[in-house]
């Protein structure tokens, strides 16, 4: 009895397949991977975007509150269960604009801290925790409160260096 055995092909790839195909799986990343780490300075920028929309509501329901009753909110409103202390009818610095507004230590550096009773500087400043201490003054929301020279407060957003 004589067999004929057939050498069967075996399915599979050969050496120069997998070879091109692990190049271009490498171009492949090499031009994605540009598009993802540029995302933290984007996640950066859009954190300092509610930072600076919850200054800005805290601003507005304290002056609402101030334009009401003038004389019962002209030092201190309470929001979210802290003072907020006044000046001009718009809120000074202090560490109680933070919490009022939602900023947490956590997620943000903020000066003056919530709860700080310390002579508050002239700015209130909050930026991202993470930022190198080099980048901190190119990516920060800066509140100036009403002065004598100033008749409103103002809000500023620089996100120019969030990377």
């Amino acid at each position: 009895m004589n067999k004929n055995f057939k050498v069967q092909a075996q399915g599979g790839f050969t050496l120069i397949e997998l070879i091109v195909v692990i190049v271009i799986l490498g171009i492949l990343a090499a031009t994605a991977l540009p598009k993802f780490s540029d995302l933290s300075k984007d996640a950066r920028a859009a954190k300092l975007q509610a930072a600076k929309a919850s200054i800005n509501s805290v601003v507005a329901m304290s002056h609402g509150q101030f334009l009401v009753n003038p004389t019962a909110y002209a030092t201190k409103v309470t929001m979210e269960g802290t003072d907020v202390p006044m000046t001009l009818g718009y809120p000074s610095v202090s560490g109680g604009l933070a919490t009022a507004a939602g900023l947490s230590t956590t997620d943000y550096d903020v000066n003056p801290a919530p709860g700080s009773t310390t002579t508050p500087p002239s700015t209130f400043t909050v930026s991202p925790t993470g930022v190198t201490a080099a980048n901190i003054t190119n990516c920060r929301v800066t509140y100036t409160p009403a002065s004598a020279t100033q008749a409103t407060p103002t809000v500023a957003i620089d996100v120019s260096n969030c990377g």
